[in-house]
């Protein structure tokens, strides 16, 4: 179960919020895209995405060397909504991450679902 109080704190960190909606905007995302888009380390990067995936907000998978997250579906509504909408509503403020998560050469590719 999700209460307002745990969602928002898991998205008060200003690292967390970025990778939150970078990850809402795109579908899923791996480490080292996140590392591009955000300029910060590895060790960081991860720290933050733990916590995001240990508060259930976030479900990770492998795919050989590659460790992909994506928003948790069983996510209430509720929550779904206030990520579309501050999303939206702040597209200036991950203008900058967006742009570098573009430009990333060699991105993973990710292999296609059969199921």
């Amino acid at each position: 179960m999700f209460t307002p109080p745990e969602v928002f704190k898991c998205l008060a960190d200003e690292t967390r919020a970025r990778a939150t909606l970078l990850i809402a905007h795109q579908g899923e995302l791996c480490v080292c895209e996140l590392m591009c888009a955000l300029d910060d380390s590895q060790p960081k990067i991860s720290r933050h995405l733990a916590q995001l995936r240990n508060s259930g907000l976030l479900l990770d998978r492998r795919q050989g060397q590659w460790v992909y997250y994506r928003l948790n579906p069983q996510l209430p509504a509720w929550v779904h909504d206030i990520l579309q909408v501050t999303l939206l509503a702040n597209a200036d403020w991950l203008q900058h991450n967006a742009a570098r998560l573009q430009s990333m050469d060699a991105r993973p590719v990710r292999e296609v679902a059969c199921c």
